[in-house]
């Protein structure tokens, strides 16, 4: 949203100030795809200063916004004041964990590229210590996978991993028994994809049944313990 205002403000004669705490925008609805290793994160992130380099009256500062006072028209931020005529909030999103510090504390988020670049090197890691791991009960929880949530990202990641597990996985890993490896979708809501069309949400649920995914509809993710998670 915020991209987008500032390329909209071209020739607007207008002073735009870009403030953000990364110096690159990325493209969230291909995240998934850099946690899968589809694609590299250089294919989804672009340098703000190398998309407006032509642009006049265009300044952009790599800060965090500390606090606003509307009746003086500044904003304070971890470099210092930046005095506005007009200010426009587009903050995004991040992880809402619903206040569960166990799950927080335990779990892989993918709202950006970095934590995607995170999630990716996790279950490369799993895959190289189940192959030498000697305990079995360990093994398999290195295999198994659980996701939160239906949505969007939940449905992407999870056929991506399945995916992965059908074509990549015997090729890169032909010692590895991939019938071990289990790809667990927990949904909250009655159907996936709950803000879409019903058409759509049968058939993503009769796509990732097809591809192996365990989709739990109207359960939730309550703890994680154990390592395990823990459903209501």
């Amino acid at each position: 949203g915020g991209l987008q205002l500032a390329n909209r403000l071209r020739n607007s004669h207008f002073q735009v100030v870009l403030v953000d705490k990364n110096n690159y925008h990325q493209f969230p609805p291909l995240i998934y795809q850099i946690a899968s290793s589809g694609i590299e994160p250089s294919s989804i992130s672009f340098p703000f200063r190398k998309i407006f380099q032509k642009r006049k009256d265009f300044y952009y500062r790599m800060a965090e916004v500390r606090s606003i006072f509307p009746e003086h028209k500044i904003i304070q931020t971890s470099i210092g004041k930046l005095s506005y005529d007009y200010l426009v909030l587009a903050c995004g999103t991040k992880t809402n964990f619903f206040h569960n510090s166990n799950i927080e504390a335990s779990a892989v988020p993918m709202k950006t590229v970095s934590e995607a670049m995170g999630l990716r090197n996790t279950i490369l890691s799993n895959f190289e210590r189940a192959i030498t791991c000697s305990d079995e009960k360990e093994r398999q929880e290195l295999l198994n996978v659980v996701i939160v949530g239906g949505g969007p990202s939940g449905v992407e990641i999870a056929g991506a991993l399945a995916e992965m597990r059908k074509y990549v996985v015997p090729k890169d890993y032909p010692d590895m028994d991939i019938s071990l490896m289990n790809i667990i979708l927990v949904q909250g809501a009655k159907r996936l994809l709950p803000g879409m069309s019903e058409k759509a949400s049968a058939l993503s649920l009769k796509f990732l049944e097809k591809m192996g995914v365990k989709v739990k509809l109207g359960t939730r993710v309550t703890d994680y313990a154990d390592h395990a998670a823990v459903l209501n």
